[in-house]
């Protein structure tokens, strides 16, 4: 079974390259910029890394480890979250699916393609 760990937290962002100077400055990250998804990754020396998403600016969103995402959205529906997002492929990666808990937070489910690499 999987540990639930956070394997990712996605930063908002308004302008991708000015995010990727400061906190590459600031924390020394590594970053790499998909144009085809106008996303950026983000690498810290330790786990988790992230991105930079085009989401509203304090909407950090945290994705956290799922062995059954439609299992996990179900639950969390029966729970009282809505449903944002059913489980969706991220091609050569991986799933994700998102939840909005009882009180507003979004939260992410991951899936790896490599279980190794989560």
């Amino acid at each position: 079974m999987t540990k639930r760990n956070v394997v990712h937290i996605e930063i908002p962002t308004r302008n991708h390259q000015e995010s990727i100077k400061f906190y590459g400055e600031l924390f020394g990250w590594k970053t790499e910029y998909f144009p085809d998804m106008h996303y950026t990754t983000w690498e810290a020396d330790e786990h988790p890394g992230g991105g930079f998403s085009d989401a509203k600016p304090g909407e950090i969103l945290i994705h956290i480890n799922s062995d059954d995402i439609e299992a996990d959205l179900k639950k969390a529906k029966s729970l009282g979250a809505t449903i944002v997002r059913e489980k969706t492929e991220i091609p050569n990666i991986g799933w994700w699916g998102v939840f909005k808990d009882p009180t507003g937070n979004q939260i992410a489910l991951y899936t790896a393609l490599n279980p190794n690499q989560s």
